[in-house]
């Protein structure tokens, strides 16, 4: 009886902490941390220091992606097309490097309700970092996640660039 009202109590406090992620809390975090933006609730693009960003909800489908073209797949050769897929194990981290439309892009994808606020502007910055070091080091935090990444240029530091943050 006392583990039935422990797991009730737990299952309630989830609830109570679950989040609740809109199209107008991105509206408001995308226009925080963006230089520019355009488009409207559920498809944005925006601009951080030079580097578009899109992000595409369907509220319907509880599903939301923020993406960012990085080069037209036909540009890239065997080596950097390796050293993406070995970047999405070890560095990448939450985002993945993807391939649609003849472009290679840096993804993050995830239910929409489930996120926090803290994990969106996170997810918009790995997103950019995994863009702008793309060719380097591949990655989009400063973390690497152990194992062997041989082929990524180790010598190479990940860019450091200055970054609006949003507060929660």
């Amino acid at each position: 009886m006392k583990y039935t009202f422990l797991l009730a109590a737990l299952f309630i406090t989830n609830l109570s902490f679950s989040q609740n992620m809109s199209n107008d809390k991105l509206d408001t975090i995308f226009k925080t941390v963006s230089d520019t933006i355009q488009g409207e609730n559920g498809r944005w693009q925006f601009v951080i220091n030079d580097i578009p960003i899109i992000c595409v909800t369907d509220v319907n489908h509880n599903r939301m992606r923020i993406i960012s073209p990085i080069i037209e797949y036909s540009k890239l050769d065997e080596e950097m097309k390796t050293n993406a897929l070995v970047a999405n194990f070890h560095t990448a981290l939450d985002v993945k490097y993807a391939i649609s439309e003849d472009l290679l892009w840096s993804v993050f994808i995830h239910p929409l309700k489930e996120l926090t606020e803290k994990q969106v502007a996170d997810a918009v910055k790995q997103v950019y970092l995994a863009h702008v070091n793309f060719g380097t080091t591949y990655s989009s935090t400063p973390l690497v996640f152990p194992g062997s990444n041989k082929n990524i240029e180790e010598k190479d530091e990940p860019k450091k660039t200055t970054f609006k943050t949003h507060k929660a």
